[in-house]
């Protein structure tokens, strides 16, 4: 069908309380501001029984403001990164009931009663929301609305709260959006919202509306072998970006270790893509990128380091310990290194230059940052079919590993590190490209590769366990039960790395002899 204008908006959950804080900021630098008013909007949505409007990524409801009623169809209703481009359809009506006689775009109608297919509409939840908006504009000439929607989800007496923010783009590029959102929100901690309201209505008539925030596992990439090597970044580059930015509230908002551990993952996932994808990107723009996500990545993986050494190298000892001698005192030292340490990172992943970095990231994935004016031929390798850049991208990377794995024998303990970085990244690629091949093929490999890793991992755990012999703490005046503890821990764990790295050696082996599934 012919599609009208599409509706662009960001849509940013923050904190309950910044909502006021933000309301009453100066525009953003760069942008004027009209004077911010405020109304409460009524809206109620409906949907077929079996939620076929849901399904097919329609939502369709009727919203009382003021004393009138507008009638609202939105096709393309999907949440990604927080960016929603639905096509938007609104006509005047005369009071809460649906009236699709009055749509006069016939293809949307038309749409619109295949969809329902006869079925009967029914009220299926509503949403009270005061609305307190604002309009800015940018010296481009570029024009904003900000919404800050602070309200209620309601369907059969259950109730779920929404603080949401939302950068809807009247005129202008997309690149404005991210501006105006990170000069308005400055070190306001948010995430990107995870779907529509009409969205979340659904998932509360099903029980299924916890707002608790929690380590998030990375989202599967899904891609198709007629997929362009643009696409397939650009999905790859939603996926990161979704990953960091909620484990980033994870963090903040509870001590779980799985919170920094997945954020790290976040970022070192996302700085495998720049170097899966870098022979069709422009390299100069993935410098400041890729050094910030970096940074970051130190950052948490101080904390994660600890977590580790507390949680799988320490506490798994109390059965295997000598009666004489107790891993309280070192536990106890790890925590209150723990707290420190964990207070440093909130301190740091609160602030200004994080959502600076994502907002970046964001502008970067949806505004087609990697374009290179002066490399002609980056739109034949953009244009490329993804099936033909993930074998050579997966070849490129395994070659990288057997390279190390060809003097396994002789590798220092600083070159097992780095075989096992390049083990994760092609794991990375593996999660990435995998899609693309038959699932029969992908598994063998990557069995062994998982077993390969997690080897690799425990040895390199190992080694910065090692570490601990140099902490001041340990060693100093009065610390005698901590530096025994230390003593016992880094011996246990020395004595097992010798027999786990002739299991290493053989799963090398082993892995060596597996079809490549990209060849």
């Amino acid at each position: 069908m012919t599609s009208p204008p599409r509706e662009i908006e960001l849509k940013l959950e923050v904190p309950p309380e910044a909502q006021e804080p933000l309301k009453k900021a100066p525009a953003p630098t760069g942008f004027t501001s009209t004077r911010a008013t405020t109304k409460t909007l009524h809206s109620i949505y409906f949907d077929t029984p079996d939620q076929a409007l849901r399904l097919a990524k329609i939502s369709l409801r009727v919203r009382k403001v003021g004393q009138s009623w507008i009638q609202t169809a939105k096709f393309g209703t999907g949440v990604t990164g927080g960016l929603s481009s639905a096509i938007e359809v609104e006509h005047a009506i005369d009071g809460r009931a649906v009236d699709l006689s009055i749509i006069d775009d016939p293809q949307i109608l038309r749409h619109l009663v295949e969809t329902i297919d006869g079925r009967p509409l029914a009220e299926t939840f509503e949403t009270v929301m005061p609305r307190t908006s604002r309009l800015l504009t940018s010296h481009d000439g570029s024009r904003i609305e900000i919404a800050f929607d602070a309200g209620d989800i309601k369907v059969n007496g259950k109730t779920s709260p929404l603080a949401e923010v939302e950068f809807e783009l009247l005129q202008g590029s997309s690149a404005s959006l991210y501006a105006a959102a990170n000069g308005l929100l400055g070190a306001t901690p948010f995430r990107f919202s995870p779907c529509s309201k009409a969205e979340r209505g659904f998932r509360l008539a099903e029980d299924n509306s916890d707002n608790t925030i929690l380590p998030a596992l990375a989202a599967k990439v899904v891609l198709s072998t007629d997929e362009t090597v643009e696409h397939a970044f650009r999905n790859v580059l939603r996926s990161c970006l979704t990953q960091i930015a909620d484990n980033r509230m994870a963090v903040l908002a509870s001590d779980l270790p799985e919170g920094p551990h997945q954020l790290r993952i976040g970022l070192r996932r996302l700085r495998s893509a720049f170097r899966l994808f870098k022979p069709a990107l422009n390299p100069h723009s993935l410098t400041p990128l890729n050094e910030m996500a970096k940074e970051i990545a130190g950052h948490v993986g101080a904390l994660r380091d600890l977590d580790v050494l507390a949680e799988d190298i320490v506490a798994p000892l109390e059965s295997f310990r000598p009666e004489n001698l107790s891993l309280e005192p070192l536990l106890k030292h790890l925590g209150t290194t723990r707290q420190v340490c964990r207070a440093d990172l909130i301190d740091y992943l609160g602030s200004e230059k994080i959502n600076t970095f994502l907002f970046s990231l964001a502008a970067y994935t949806e505004g087609r940052g990697w374009l290179d004016a002066e490399n002609f031929d980056q739109s034949r390798l953009l244009a490329a079919s993804v099936s033909a850049h993930a074998d050579r991208a997966l070849d490129r990377q395994w070659k990288k590993c057997a390279k190390y794995g060809s003097r396994i024998d002789d590798l220092a303990i600083s070159e097992r590190h780095e075989m096992r970085k390049a083990l994760k990244k092609i794991r990375y690629g593996i999660e990435f490209f995998g899609s693309l091949y038959p699932k029969q093929e992908v598994k063998p490999f990557l069995k062994r590769l998982k077993k390969l890793q997690d080897i690799f991992g425990y040895l390199n755990d190992i080694a910065m366990a090692e570490k601990l012999l140099d902490d001041p703490i340990a060693k100093g005046a009065g610390a005698a039960g901590v530096a025994k503890a230390v003593g016992f821990a880094v011996g246990w764990h020395e004595a097992q790395s010798h027999h786990m790295w002739q299991h290493a050696k053989g799963y090398w082996s082993d892995t060596k002899t597996v079809p490549k599934f990209w060849r």
